[in-house]
């Protein structure tokens, strides 16, 4: 992914002489003082080119310039990765994640992901280093809907509805073999066994689960479900789909059986799609819902799937 651009701020003193920290504390209201301080230490705030304490008292003219994402190393780098916006207002944003971008940067990755691409895109539309407030997250190879919240009394509202289930959220998935009931659930726990692979599995001891299921279109030999978690759970989905015997096409994990025609769909992925996600406005109290168009790689497969004799 390219790196983000170079961004900074320059500002001229006027009249009075207050302290630096200070003096950029007020034209950035956003960032706090202690960071600011930390910009000052690690040379990212220059007078007239030159580096300054934090106690430094410029004068009427001088030239103050501030570098904001150098010095932050707690938040995502920045980077112009393009985003399918859904929804977006000063409280939270909605993007259709696509197919393989990472959610946020793990020990192993530290660029290129929904985190950075977030980054940006409120840097360049505000001017402000605002920290993308994830919510929920979705895998790698899970596309659609996902909110993040740009504040952090957004962030506290939006996890509590998550947290209370007041939260919808509506999956499309292809699975192998034809589901004949036309709905159900699957009520089974989900835990997580450190000693086998995949960790995370159904077990006893595990925490409840709960998945609803609806059959959107039945092909010769695979299905077109609407998946509904009511609980939470890793990979919950995944794991209850290949529990009924219906595993998720293309999963790499979690299918216990391999799809008869795997090799003519050549898949690189699992076929999971976040399509709709109904929540109420952490602010404002609406109800917002939110669909994501399924990406172009599921329906090419889909109708792949439907010419299979």
């Amino acid at each position: 992914m390219p790196e983000a651009e170079r961004l900074s701020f320059e500002f001229e003193v006027g009249e009075g002489r207050p302290r630096l920290d200070h003096f950029v504390a007020a034209q950035l209201p956003k960032v706090s003082l202690t960071r600011i301080r930390s910009l000052i230490t690690d040379g990212e705030v220059l007078v007239n080119g030159n580096r300054a304490t934090k106690g430094f008292k410029p004068q009427k003219g001088d030239r103050i310039t501030v570098g904001m994402f150098s010095a932050d190393k707690s938040a995502a780098t920045p980077e112009n990765i393009p985003l399918d916006i859904l929804f977006e207002d000063e409280h939270l944003i909605v993007v259709n994640k696509p197919v393989g971008l990472l959610t946020h940067p793990s020990h192993r990755e530290k660029s290129g992901t929904l985190t950075n691409a977030l980054a940006f895109h409120f840097w360049e539309t505000s001017r402000e280093p605002i920290r993308p407030g994830l919510v929920h997250r979705l895998d790698r190879n899970t596309s659609g809907v996902i909110v993040i919240a740009k504040t952090l009394k957004a962030h506290r509202t939006l996890s509590k509805h998550f947290r209370e289930r007041k939260v919808r959220k509506l999956y499309l998935a292809i699975v192998s073999g034809v589901v004949e009931k036309n709905a159900g659930e699957i009520d089974a726990p989900i835990g997580c066994d450190p000693a086998l692979w995949p960790h995370w599995r159904v077990m006893d001891e595990g925490r409840h689960a709960l998945t609803k299921y609806m059959v959107k279109r039945r092909f010769r030999e695979h299905t077109l479900l609407e998946l509904e978690p009511l609980t939470g759970r890793t990979h919950q989905l995944r794991i209850h789909c290949n529990l009924i015997g219906h595993p998720i096409l293309g999963d790499p994990f979690y299918a216990s059986k391999t799809d008869p025609h795997s090799a003519e769909l050549n898949m690189k992925h699992h076929q999971l799609h976040a399509e709709r996600l109904i929540f109420n406005h952490p602010a404002t109290g609406k109800v917002l819902d939110l669909k994501a168009p399924m990406p172009e790689s599921m329906l090419a497969l889909i109708e792949r799937v439907n010419h299979i004799q």
